[in-house]
């Protein structure tokens, strides 16, 4: 959601407010979530396309398909085809299937351009997700394929109230809880557009009644007293008291002092309180149970017969007749070796895709060179204890800052266990991330531990071991999703998921849900119906003549 980069032009009590402006700035300080129902009736939140399992009937007897890549797409087109009855070949790159949807856990081991290795020293029965490591609520697709494969779920805390939000240049750089900048800033909005609506700053479109549920949704909302005030004595329901209430004749609960309304606004830290209520992160968000490669490897044993591993793919040429692929051995101590189908399903990224020998139509060719990667790098650090849950009573959920490593992000699981657990360390993009990618891992690690600190004073003494991902250096991928900008989609996304010949393209980067595992699978199972569709008209039409 894009907030205002002036704050008083929300908070202005002198200025005069149409029925629009009202509710965009109520939506401003209630967040996304207000707004939602509105948005989804513009079409601007829509909810995954995904109406069941895809139906292919009538495939052609003896046709074959090559499917490039062993990712979430490349599985779940594997899977489905061969189903129809297509005779299927997986051709993946690196010796494990899954791409992108990966765990690491103790004794793993991951060697990045450059010639970096790590091997993973977590303790057994723990593990960090380097790649996708939640599940939205309405990406039905994926949901339905974990039930189907019986991968179980779990919650992802994403909310926390009593995790931090930090600003180096707010409060001294020291943090405060989400719940204490939630609690205050929606406060004082409430109490200024109070104000407003009591002295009638409103144009003529807003009722009467209008006003009067207006007042008493903003007292509910942002715990204003009898006058509309925001302050202690209601507020501490909300944000939490300096001690809470006990037994016995001391028990009385002490009540907090909300931060000062300026102090709010200008720390900024209120532009981060709507990215949990927004559409895309709200709740419920769940997580596999043991990892997220859970879901792969469920798939994989699906598949597992058709999959070639360690296959570099050198060149791609297409016929009016079939597809040709000519790979390498991705560990070099195998020969070369061809493979042939009727057709082919390629979800290979395209950073990677434009750097093959194909003959791809120029359309096509021109739509792979349009993309490119975001940066991304992750830090998974595994400490001694759990000192976030027993010093903090922080139990899941995200912890934001300003410094590099951008987010720490709580285990959603194993609540109240004794002994190490992993933690997400950073979580970061853009400049950020091309920082950390530019270190070796060792340093990225030392780093994430020294901006941790800033939040988590305990993190140096109780850390034990870690791994850093660099998406960049990631060989089979060489960033972390396909970017698109309005204008680059707006221009080359239909030549890219536009059937090209024998060659269809699938993918998070085909989707309008990219960055998503959803995606993947959407762009997956739309690409195979339209090449099935294809396949057997083609069929049909030969069978004519």
């Amino acid at each position: 959601m894009k907030v205002s980069q002036e704050p008083h032009a929300i908070y202005n009590p002198s200025s005069r407010l149409t029925r629009r402006k009202l509710f965009e700035s109520i939506g401003k300080a209630g967040g996304s979530a207000v707004m939602l129902q509105a948005m989804t009736s513009l079409g601007h939140a829509a909810q995954s396309a995904y109406s069941g399992p895809i139906k292919l009937e009538g495939a052609p007897k003896g046709a074959s398909v090559l499917v490039l890549g062993a990712g979430l797409a490349g599985l779940v087109a594997a899977l489905e085809l061969r189903n129809a009855g297509y005779h299927v070949t997986i051709l993946e790159y690196l010796d494990r299937a899954g791409g992108r949807n990966w765990s690491l856990r103790g004794g793993d081991g991951y060697t990045e351009l450059g010639g970096a290795r790590q091997v993973c020293g977590f303790r057994e029965g723990l593990y960090f997700n380097p790649g996708p490591w939640r599940i939205p609520y309405h990406h039905h697709a994926l949901i339905d394929y974990c039930k189907r494969l019986h991968v179980q779920l779990e919650p992802f805390v994403e909310l926390n109230m009593n995790a931090y939000l930090h600003s180096t240049k707010a409060f001294d750089g020291k943090p405060k809880r989400l719940r204490h900048i939630w609690s205050d800033y929606h406060g004082y909005v409430s109490e200024l557009l109070a104000k407003a609506v009591g002295k009638n700053q409103l144009d003529d479109e807003v009722t009467r009644e209008d006003k009067e549920i207006l007042l008493e949704s903003l007292r509910a909302w942002g715990a204003l007293d009898k006058n509309f005030k925001y302050a202690s004595a209601h507020s501490s329901a909300m944000r939490g008291y300096d001690r809470d209430g006990g037994g016995g004749p001391d028990g009385a609960p002490i009540e907090s002092t909300p931060i000062a309304r300026d102090d709010v606004l200008r720390s900024n830290l209120w532009r981060l309180l709507a990215l949990p209520l927004s559409y895309e992160y709200g709740q419920t968000m769940f997580q596999p149970v043991g990892g997220m490669d859970m879901i792969s490897k469920a798939l994989t044993r699906k598949v597992s017969g058709l999959i070639e591993y360690d296959c570099k793919v050198v060149r791609i040429r297409q016929s009016e007749a079939e597809v040709v692929v000519d790979v390498n051995d991705a560990k070099g101590s195998k020969p070369a070796r061809q493979f042939k189908a009727d057709w082919c399903v390629c979800t290979i990224p395209v950073s990677i895709l434009g750097q093959i020998d194909t003959n791809f139509s120029p359309r096509l060719s021109n739509a792979i060179s349009a993309i490119s990667y975001a940066p991304s790098v992750k830090v998974g650090v595994q400490f001694k204890r759990r000192f976030w849950e027993e010093d903090e009573a922080i139990y899941g959920g995200n912890s934001f800052t300003d410094l590099p490593n951008g987010q720490i992000s709580y285990p959603s699981m194993g609540f109240l266990s004794s002994g190490p657990a992993v933690a997400l360390g950073a979580y970061c993009f853009r400049v950020e991330a091309l920082e950390y990618t530019s270190m070796d891992p060792q340093e990225r690690i030392a780093r994430t531990l020294d901006y941790m600190t800033a939040i988590h004073p305990q993190a140096k003494t109780e850390f034990d071991n870690g791994v850093a991902i660099a998406w960049h250096r990631m060989p089979a991928t060489l960033g972390c999703f396909g970017m698109w900008k309005t204008d680059t989609r707006r221009q080359f996304y239909r030549d890219l998921c536009e059937i090209d010949g024998r060659t269809v393209l699938a993918g998070e980067h085909c989707s309008y849900v990219n960055a998503w595992q959803e995606g993947a699978i959407l762009s997956s199972l739309d690409a195979i119906r339209r090449l099935h569709q294809r396949i057997c008209a083609i069929s049909e039409s030969d069978t004519r003549k």
